[in-house]
């Protein structure tokens, strides 16, 4: 049981913690998130990539003079259960402030009927966590219809640039393969945080909150994917390694792992569901920089890299992202409700050795989806192939990561 006095307590000190927080670089997802008295606004993410820096720019944004914040994984709410919001309810009355700040809430069991009394009040509520599918899962249950969901990632290029203080440029843009976009990595340039971070992960975020006892089992998988981003992975193909016998137990532990945004699996596009099921997704590391600290592979890897950071940019604008394979290959096809729109290709340096094959799957998936213009990301190459009506362009992807739209 949590005292009243203990709710009071924790809500003063955290204020003054929270308002003290640098505003930090702007992100580009602020202006979308939606507000709207009575609905629950919810932002998902991985661990640490700045979820209550997001908060504290929407609440100095929209709403300066008022505002709640709560961040349920404080030490002084070990044990907090349903019962105890009675509680917090009176303490929320008492402070007169329409909007609420709510941080990882769904570790509290029953959060989402809190939540929803806080609605049919015309409260307008802001929860932030990083696992996708404990929020989901609840707000499809007794929010229905009165949420809305947005997804933070470690920054974006432009972000990076900004916060790092850059020009836009192929060097700052080699600085962002090896870097990646976690905010307190790049502040403070130490290596293990990114260790650290993942172990975090893997035990608060996946173990604990999944019931998973094996956690050397868990990370050697996650560090093994990690390790091979833009390869294809099946749990067939990984059956009886560390340990785990059941391509059933990987491709959960797969869902896990996309859950709390650490790693994700791109589909082979087919217009069949289930085809699209049964074969292998591509790899791809949420955030660069945790790669590089983590990956158990010495080899330079630059193309993947590369596809990863394609995939990240791609990724903060649409869910829809596939892989072409027929007789050539095509690595990206982006879709909007279920229509291919976009194809993309990455290339580091297209030579005598690779221009046929990585012209001629595009060309191929062109001419399967009927789009008439697609792109070549490449490091720092520039150039224009056509083919009958079909127009491929080449474009560095510092600059491509720099277009508005």
């Amino acid at each position: 049981m949590i005292a009243q006095q203990i709710f009071s307590t924790v809500i003063e000190s955290q204020k003054n913690i929270f308002e003290k927080k640098q505003v930090g670089v702007h992100r580009e997802i602020l202006n979308k998130i939606p507000k709207a008295s009575g609905f629950a606004s919810i932002i998902t993410g991985l661990r640490r990539s700045g979820k209550s820096t997001i908060q504290l720019q929407f609440k100095k944004e929209y709403f300066p003079n008022e505002g709640l914040f709560l961040n349920f994984e404080d030490p002084r709410f070990a044990g907090i259960e349903i019962k105890d919001f009675e509680r917090l309810h009176n303490e929320i009355v008492e402070r007169k402030s329409k909007v609420l700040f709510f941080d990882e809430i769904q570790i509290v069991k029953g959060w989402e009927i809190f939540v929803n009394k806080l609605l049919r009040e015309d409260y307008f509520v802001i929860i932030t966590g990083s696992n996708a599918s404990l929020l989901s899962k609840e707000l499809g249950t007794h929010l229905t219809g009165r949420h809305f969901s947005t997804e933070l990632f470690p920054f974006s290029y432009s972000e990076f640039l900004t916060f790092m203080e850059f020009e836009n440029n192929e060097n700052s843009f080699c600085e962002y393969l090896k870097k990646g976009g976690m905010p307190d990595y790049l502040r403070t340039g130490i290596d293990t945080y990114l260790n650290n971070l993942l172990d975090d992960i893997l035990i608060r975020d996946v173990a604990i909150r999944f019931g998973l006892r094996d956690v050397n089992s868990l990370r050697q998988l996650a560090v093994y994917l990690i390790s091979n981003i833009g390869t294809l992975v099946s749990g067939n193909s990984l059956s009886g390694m560390f340990g785990i016998k059941s391509s059933t137990t990987f491709l959960d532990y797969f869902s896990y792992f996309k859950d709390v945004y650490l790693i994700d699996f791109v589909p082979k596009f087919d217009y069949s569901i289930k085809k699209q099921i049964r074969n292998p997704q591509k790899i791809y590391c949420i955030d660069l920089g945790i790669y590089h600290q983590n990956k158990i592979t010495f080899s330079p890897n630059d193309g993947h890299i590369l596809e990863n950071a394609v995939y990240l940019h791609l990724r903060r604008k649409s869910k829809e992202i596939y892989y072409y394979q027929n007789k050539g290959e095509c690595d990206f096809v982006v879709a909007k409700n279920g229509v291919p729109k976009e194809l993309y290709q990455v290339c580091f340096e297209i030579n005598s050795m690779n221009i046929d094959r990585e012209t001629n799957g595009l060309f191929e998936a062109m001419d399967y989806f009927k789009i008439n213009n697609s792109t070549i990301i490449t490091q720092n190459q520039r150039d224009t192939y056509t083919k009958d009506n079909l127009i491929i362009n080449v474009i560095p992807a510092w600059q491509w990561m720099s277009i508005k739209e």
